[in-house]
Order: structure tokens, then C-alpha cells, then sequence
């Protein structure tokens, strides 16, 4: 006798003590043999074959018609893709990397900057958002090779004035 029926049949005890009526479940249990499961013989298997393929059991049904009158439909996944630019506008990350290098730092890395959200908005198809940054990116650029270059003539004409005052 395990736990649970010495518990019920002190519980049915007690019940029976206080003149109270047993319950469906304190009364005596009646086993069935070979409970939830049907008696050999009864029911034939189905016969099963298998798809030559792939190993997979496949059912004497036709076309996804099954008995019972419902309709399997198979559904494909969706696959999300971004649409980029047919023709994609300039990023200038070359003259950005260049200015950046070679000019003025500060406004190379502004011009960097622009020219990555020019790249990213070609990727995923925003042709506004790509003309404003590579306009953007342009103007920075040509900012920065002017500066650069003025720059760098100042410091060619002080070099050759400091030149002619030594001589």
C-alpha cells in the first residue's frame, strides 16, 4: 500500500467516523487490467510509408486531403529584404578618409561622419536621407581641401619671405 491510498483510506475513515457520506474517490478503487490502453487486435495500423527521400513517413493521402474534412495549407517564411538604390549616390568616403588625413581634422571627421550615413541610407533605400548626407559630405570635403590647401600656401609663402629676409 503506498502513501497515497493509506492517506485516502484515513481520510474515507475519518469521514465514515463523522457520519459523513464517502466521496467517489475514498470509495474502494476497482482496477482495470491493462487500463488506458487498448486491448491488442482491436484496432489494425494503418499501413506506413515512407518517402524514399527523405526517410519521413508519409499517409495513404494525397495532396494535403485528410479525413476529417480540414485543409492543410503549407505557408512559406517571409524574408524581409532591403531594397537598395538601383543607382546608389557618391558617399565620398575616399576625399572624406583624405581631407581628414591630410587637411583639417575636425571637419574630416565631420565629413566622415557624413559620408557612413550616406552609405547606410544607400543600403537601405532612403534616397532623401542619401542626397541631404552626400551633399552634406561634399561641401564638408570641399571646406577642408580649401582650408588645407590655404594652409599649406601660407606656411610655402612665410617659408620662402623668412627665406628672402635671411638672405
Amino acid at each position: 500500500m503506498d502513501f497515497s491510498e493509506s492517506l485516502n483510506k484515513r481520510s474515507a475513515d475519518r469521514r465514515s467516523e463523522m457520519g459523513q457520506a464517502l466521496l467517489p474517490l475514498d470509495q474502494e478503487r476497482f482496477e482495470y487490467p491493462d487500463a488506458g490502453y487498448p486491448p491488442p487486435g482491436i484496432y489494425p495500423n494503418p499501413p506506413v510509408y515512407l518517402d524514399q527521400q527523405f526517410g519521413a513517413p508519409v499517409g495513404p493521402y494525397v495532396n494535403g486531403s485528410y479525413p476529417g474534412g480540414f485543409q492543410v495549407v503549407t505557408v512559406q517564411p517571409t524574408v524581409v529584404t532591403s531594397t537598395p538604390l538601383l543607382n546608389p549616390l557618391p558617399d565620398y568616403m575616399c576625399y572624406s578618409v583624405f581631407t581628414t588625413l591630410c587637411c583639417c581634422l575636425p571637419l574630416g571627421v565631420a565629413a566622415l561622419v557624413y559620408s557612413l550615413t550616406t552609405r547606410d541610407a544607400n543600403a537601405f533605400g532612403h534616397r532623401p536621407i542619401a542626397e541631404k548626407n552626400s551633399r552634406m559630405a561634399r561641401t564638408l570635403n570641399h571646406i577642408n581641401l580649401g582650408i588645407g590647401l590655404s594652409f599649406i600656401l601660407l606656411i610655402f609663402i612665410l617659408s620662402i619671405a623668412l627665406v628672402t629676409l635671411a638672405v
